[in-house]
């Protein structure tokens, strides 16, 4: 049951619904039910939310939400995102309470990833 006055549920436009779904479903394992060629919900990403198909994309430059996931090895994370077709906009940098980058997946949003820990050596 969801928590009153909570996010509860995201959605993001993309250029390319496909590509962000094989995107999300190989690099973080979300899964998805389709609803109809320009609607996909998702979940297991620690929120539920959905695709649609759209010609805009969220970015953070452009006063987008940005989501900003955390990883326990962001060099691993950042290796894996890159293999599936992100595009780094940010890579790796220091930020109060940790390091993070910013990537664009294959449908166009912006997102990023933190972590606290060091890099392994």
């Amino acid at each position: 049951m969801p928590m009153n006055e909570t996010i509860n549920y995201i959605e993001f436009g993309s250029r390319h619904l496909a590509a962000s779904k094989s995107f999300f479903e190989h690099a973080f394992g979300w899964r998805f039910t389709d609803y109809g060629a320009d609607y996909t919900a998702f979940e297991g990403g620690g929120l539920q939310g959905g695709l649609f198909r759209s010609e805009r994309a969220s970015r953070a430059e452009q006063g987008g939400a940005l989501l900003v996931l955390f990883s326990e090895d962001l060099e691993a994370s950042l290796e894996k995102v890159s293999a599936l077709g992100a595009q780094i906009c940010r890579p790796i940098f220091p930020f109060p309470g940790g390091r993070r980058f910013h990537f664009v997946e294959p449908g166009g949003n912006e997102l990023a990833i933190w972590s606290d820990k060091e890099p392994n050596p």
